[in-house]
């Protein structure tokens, strides 16, 4: 069953719609003629079953072009069809029924055009409007009943009108489906760029936590023999940066996790220092910036602070911030730089949500130094 009441509900409307048209056109105006007085009986044995035919193949062609899921062309009952419409319509036009013998074969053009492109369709309509126009025209010259005008002219405006009741309603079937299958395909977007967003945030949380957890257990190690007392002032350090990271993993998977810029820069400069990194802050006031604008930069003070300590020998990091005119502007700045920038998949990431909220973030190799730069709106939302 196709998801969705609404469409499911159109898809009921629009079978039974069509059904109810066609069976009641090859009946009531194809199949009349069958039962009127007059009509020889071997007309109608061979109409009868012409007829039948042709709406056995109307109504299961119909439910397979409007089926949940998609299915091969019903190729034999197209050709069943046609068959039993062709041999009604000539049954038909032999006793001069000229407003009546196209009737079946206009319905089965129509729903075999379900099954074409919608260049395809307009092609088969012309095309079979066009020869529509020729049996009676040439029968009613050959009886010479003076009805040639009409008899080439209703049959080519029957086939047209035909095509156009039959393939209206599916239309806008299909146009419903595909503005359907584009609202999941939204949703499912949605959903991935969600994960993505997740997973960016996690990636700052671990990745900055872990990689102070190993540097602080590094340095431990080296001076467990050489001064006990730092050695585990150290590890001190790493039990609250390891709690500090459950907490924050735990605040993130329940949506509630928030940093901001003071709170990154401040812990820069207690790591930096922890790793004998000379920080020089140059922090100007900035008043203004909205709590999303100190989450971003936050987010990417810890991402330039995680990558001076994962692909550096750093001795020195400069770090800067101020306000200039409507803009916050934050550098970080590293010598000792032995990564090449194509591998900050982190910032990558970050530079794609500072250009969603109107700012950007660039990064730069040269040397051995290496530079993060973030802009952004004062008010950015």
């Amino acid at each position: 069953m196709v998801d969705g009441t609404g469409l499911v509900s159109l898809r009921r409307y629009t079978w039974w719609t069509l059904a109810a048209a066609v069976v009641t056109a090859l009946v009531l105006f194809a199949g009349a003629w069958l039962v009127a007085a007059g009509t020889p009986a071997w007309a109608r044995l061979a109409g009868g079953a012409a007829l039948g035919v042709a709406v056995a193949a109307s109504v299961v062609l119909l439910h397979r072009r409007l089926a949940a899921t998609p299915a091969p062309v019903p190729r034999g009952w197209l050709a069943a069809g046609g068959a039993g419409a062709a041999l009604l319509g000539a049954v038909e036009l032999g006793f001069g029924e000229y407003g009546r013998w196209v009737v079946a074969p206009a319905v089965m053009m129509a729903i075999g055009a379900m099954f074409l492109p919608p260049r395809g369709q307009w092609w088969l309509m012309a095309g079979a409007a066009a020869a529509a126009a020729v049996p009676g025209w040439v029968v009613s010259w050959a009886t010479g009943d003076g009805g040639t005008l009409y008899a080439a002219l209703f049959p080519a405006g029957l086939v047209l009108f035909s095509g156009w009741t039959v393939l209206g309603p599916l239309w806008a079937w299909d146009v419903a489906g595909r503005l359907h299958a584009a609202r999941r395909l939204e949703a499912e977007l949605a959903v991935k760029d969600e994960r993505l967003r997740f997973a960016a945030d996690l990636h700052d949380v671990q990745g900055h936590h872990l990689q102070v957890i190993a540097l602080k257990s590094e340095l431990a190690a080296r001076l467990a023999e050489a001064d006990p007392a730092r050695a585990a002032g150290e590890m001190r350090d790493v039990r609250r940066i390891a709690a500090d990271a459950l907490r924050e993993t735990r605040a993130l998977v329940q949506g509630y996790r928030r940093t901001t810029l003071e709170e990154e820069i401040s812990n820069a400069t207690r790591v930096l220092a922890a790793a004998d990194i000379d920080a020089r802050m140059d922090l100007a006031p900035a008043p203004g910036l909205s709590a999303a604008g100190r989450h971003l930069l936050g987010l990417v003070m810890r991402e330039a602070t995680t990558n001076v300590l994962r692909h550096s020998r750093a001795a020195r990091a400069d770090v800067e911030y101020r306000v200039d005119g409507d803009r916050a502007r934050l550098s970080v700045r590293n010598d000792g730089a032995v990564a090449p920038a194509g591998k900050a998949s982190g910032l990558a990431a970050l530079a794609d949500r500072l250009a969603a909220a109107g700012g950007d973030l660039t990064w730069r190799h040269e040397g051995d130094r290496f530079e993060v730069a973030a802009t952004l709106p004062v008010g950015a939302p």
